[in-house]
């Protein structure tokens, strides 16, 4: 696979990957059990993924913002932007092991609890449902492999940069297409026709 292909399948994936992060952000991650606590009898709330885990929204956001960094940039400095990639894929994958742990949903539960009925401070037991916390977890997988590979690969992907410093020089009008039409308007002031007398050198802008 040549460096520019790789670079455009790569931008992808971390796009999907920091997408599903999002995604299972904002699903139900766990659902306190019913008990003499809800009011009235009402079904428990089920709380997402940001409500568990805060800082999970706005770490795969970061990431987002780091893959068009990678875009814009080269060198040392993409090895470094990859691994602020990995790093936020680290970082999603501890969020996903604390926010399905014992004690961050039940906490998240309770504090639901207190501020929506003013309950007592007994622990509300709590169920996860795995799927969304699974995603999640897959998705930061992704970013932190995908961080590496920005890490080890990177330097040797095409940017952005250059390829703008290419199309200035191919494919904007050249040096001596620009020479070449200041000197047919001169030989017009000079009151020679440059189109009907092929003897009026247009290669040289001082004529």
């Amino acid at each position: 696979m040549n460096a520019r292909r790789e670079l455009w399948t790569w931008v992808p994936v971390c796009a999907a990957g920091a997408g599903l992060v999002l995604l299972a952000a904002g699903r139900g991650w766990a659902v306190p059990h019913p008990g003499a606590a809800w009011a009235g009898g009402a079904e428990p709330p089920v709380l997402t993924g940001s409500q568990i885990v805060p800082f999970l929204s706005p770490v795969a956001l970061a990431a987002l913002a780091a893959v068009v960094a990678v875009l814009a940039t080269g060198g040392a400095v993409r090895r470094a932007v990859g691994a602020v990639i990995a790093l936020c894929g680290l970082g999603l994958l501890a969020g996903v092991w604390y926010g399905t742990g014992d004690g961050a949903p039940a906490e998240a539960a309770q504090a639901h609890l207190n501020a929506a009925v003013a309950a007592g401070p007994d622990a509300v037991a709590v169920t996860v449902r795995w799927a969304w916390p699974a995603a999640a977890a897959a998705g930061g997988l992704v970013l932190l492999a995908a961080g590496a590979a920005a890490m080890l690969r990177g330097p040797r992907w095409p940017g952005m940069s250059g390829r703008y410093e290419r199309g200035g020089r191919d494919g904007g009008a050249p040096a001596g297409g620009r020479a070449t039409e200041r000197a047919m308007w001169d030989a017009i002031d000079s009151g020679a026709d440059p189109t009907a007398d092929p003897a009026v050198d247009l290669g040289d802008p001082g004529r």
